[in-house]
């Protein structure tokens, strides 16, 4: 379909009715320029109403056929509209959207092709990584923030192990034991299995000594392979996601993740808290004239991969649910068939670039995007085999919330540069950045861990006391029977243990959370109050 060679005819029939589904009045982003009858028509350009796009989409398209600068042309257009935006850089080349384009042959001449005036222009951004790996803005999350369904996924538990590990999550809850890192977690299950803790949860369904070996085990090998430092405290506030420049522009908030591209569970399941967090915090809008952030997901099908029914369930009713709330999602992956039906259903905006079809397993999977698009005058096999890098099938939501014809585009190059900025610049940016001394250190306060060794310790301390005043006791009985006196006994060990000021404060501070069990959301992540 990448057709340049022939010049533009007048528009008539199908390609004009399709020219006329995207003459929307209202604001509206710019993707480019229809592909009809082997050449490009920069005077029926292809768009997105800016309402409609809280009604998510998906960005799908083989490696190497432009994704990547198709989510770098609608977040530079929703920054220049004031809605502020969330990427994943899984690659290290998204940075560039910071810093001014370059300007060059093929910029003009696909500028000149879309009827594009196009300006080498940079956009705000904020750039962050995952527990400080890498560059950006440390991103951390409590292990109670993230909950027990996001948690399974990334230890890979089974569905019972996953019930288990909610069943752990549900105790410590309920007893105040704040679980910040994954020290938190591992000794609250110790402690579960342990002769003195067993008794803790035999009338709500126990912890097998096995299941918890499992656990216990899945933690270990997490943090073996360096990602016990993405949990720990302070636990990032999203709603620095919803920011917007001094100039009314959106803030583009840039996830640096090539330093942990290795581990696809981590980052997409931190993706998932994210959003969920954001879903959980957010009030009702309705349809707002335009969003109040568009969260773009990449590499997506890591995400619904090896998920269990539970996990499933609650991505489909958060992104359902979320669009109220002011918030689109962007799913980017490769093909379709990548994301659960029950959430493609709700992806009213569509970029589909190009698809192979070298194998039965490709060719299969053509056919199935083929029949999610709407009927369509063009040939749609031929058409998505065929096209060129920067060029895809577009279909969105109109100003009334009907779907747009089916039309092939070319799409608009962007303005900022693409490509990654230099490291040098990278780095200044996130330590000039209002948010970097905020986050920058770790910290690592009392919680479940400190609270259960103090309490061990003193349980210990009591036993061998015990053991002491019983002797003490038996020495005295003797020195009676032989006619002496006993001397009054010295306060033992647990009654200091138990009069002193650290066990007071400690009995205190369990007292007061003692029974008030933290509220979860859907996802079963930790409500926080901002």
């Amino acid at each position: 379909m990448s057709a340049s060679e022939q010049p533009p005819a007048a528009l008539g029939g199908p390609a004009a009715e399709i020219a006329a589904g995207y003459a929307f009045e209202g604001a509206a982003l710019d993707l480019g320029a229809l592909l009809w009858d082997g050449a490009c028509h920069p005077d029926a350009p292809i768009r997105i109403p800016l309402p409609v796009l809280n009604r998510h989409g998906l960005v799908a398209g083989a490696t190497g056929t432009g994704k990547t600068k198709t989510l770098q042309l609608i977040a530079e257009q929703l920054s220049a509209n004031g809605v502020p935006v969330f990427l994943a850089d899984i690659k290290g080349d998204v940075s560039g959207v910071s810093a001014p384009g370059e300007d060059g042959e093929k910029v003009r001449e696909r500028a000149g092709q879309v009827g594009q005036e196009w300006r080498a222009t940079g956009f705000p951004c904020e750039f962050y990584g995952l527990g400080g790996t890498g560059p950006g803005i440390p991103v951390r999350a409590t292990v109670t923030g993230f909950g027990p369904v996001l948690l399974s996924k990334v230890l890979q538990l089974n569905q019972t192990q996953e019930q288990s590990l909610g069943l752990i999550f549900h105790y410590a809850d309920a007893k105040g034991l704040e679980l910040v890192d994954l020290k938190d977690l591992r000794a609250v299950v110790a402690f579960l299995v342990s002769d003195t803790g067993k008794a803790e949860l035999k009338g709500i369904g126990g912890l097998s000594t096995v299941t918890a070996g499992v656990i216990l085990r899945s933690i270990t090998a997490f943090e073996q392979q360096g990602a016990g430092g993405f949990f720990g405290e302070p636990e990032f506030d999203t709603a620095a996601f919803l920011r917007t420049a001094a100039d009314g522009r959106g803030i583009v908030s840039v996830l640096e993740l090539p330093a942990v591209q290795d581990k696809p569970q981590l980052f997409s399941t931190f993706l998932m808290w994210m959003l969920a967090d954001l879903f959980n915090d957010l009030p009702e809008v309705g349809d707002p004239e335009k969003p109040k952030l568009v969260f773009f997901f990449d590499e997506a099908h890591l995400l619904f991969s090896g998920a269990s029914k539970a996990f499933l369930a609650s991505i489909t009713q958060t992104v359902r649910l979320i669009r109220s709330k002011g918030i689109g999602v962007f799913f980017v992956t490769q093909t379709p068939k990548d994301v659960p039906s029950d959430v493609l259903a709700q992806l009213g905006n569509r970029v589909q670039h190009a698809l192979r079809a070298f194998t039965p397993d490709d060719a299969k999977a053509l056919k199935a995007t083929v029949r999610t698009f709407p009927k369509s005058p063009y040939d749609l096999e031929e058409v998505l085999t065929g096209l060129g890098t920067g060029e895809a099938v577009i279909t969105v939501l109109s100003e009334k919330g009907a779907p747009t014809p089916v039309a092939a585009t070319r799409l608009r190059a962007p303005e900022s540069l693409m490509g990654p900025v230099d490291a040098a610049a990278l780095d200044a940016a996130v330590k000039g950045s209002p948010l970097y001394g905020r986050y920058a250190e770790a910290v690592d306060r009392e919680s479940a861990y400190e609270r259960l060794t103090a309490e061990q310790q003193a349980a210990e301390a009591a036993a061998l006391d015990a053991a002491a005043a019983k002797e003490a006791e038996k020495e005295g009985k003797a020195g009676r029977q032989g006619g002496g006196r006993a001397p009054k006994p010295e306060p033992s060990l647990a009654e200091q243990v138990v009069g002193s000021g650290v066990f007071k404060s400690l009995a205190r501070s369990i007292g007061t959370q003692l029974g008030r069990e933290i509220s979860r959301s859907i996802f079963g992540t930790a409500r926080r109050k901002r």
